[in-house]
């Protein structure tokens, strides 16, 4: 049940956060023009270049703040495959925390 509450309590706060005037659109992202297209240095992001980035995502979320050329997620993508890397760095990052998190106890 207290699960339940903080979940709930945090839902709300990330909804009532929102920019006054901005509508909350609960769907899908739309389509990403740039997937398969080379970046400036000729470059395509793929599935272990999406690992690394999700194992980093925090770092970047961080550094995104103050940086506005920081991104958390690479746009020049080779598509399925770097979402994949993309969801198991990340996946990779939340086992390493929570197996630190156990082994401090």
């Amino acid at each position: 049940m207290k699960r339940l509450l903080v979940f709930v309590s945090i839902f709300l706060i990330l909804l009532t956060g929102c920019a006054p005037g901005y509508t909350v659109r609960l769907s899908t992202p739309g389509p990403n023009p740039m997937v398969n297209q080379p970046d400036a240095s000729g470059r395509i992001a793929g599935a272990g270049e999406g690992l690394w980035h999700g194992i980093i995502s925090p770092v970047t979320l961080v550094m995104s703040f103050f940086d506005p050329n920081v991104h958390i997620y690479e746009v020049h993508n080779s598509g399925s495959a770097y979402d994949i890397g993309f969801l198991i760095g990340l996946l990779i990052l939340l086992a390493v925390i929570s197996l630190f998190l156990r082994l401090r106890r």
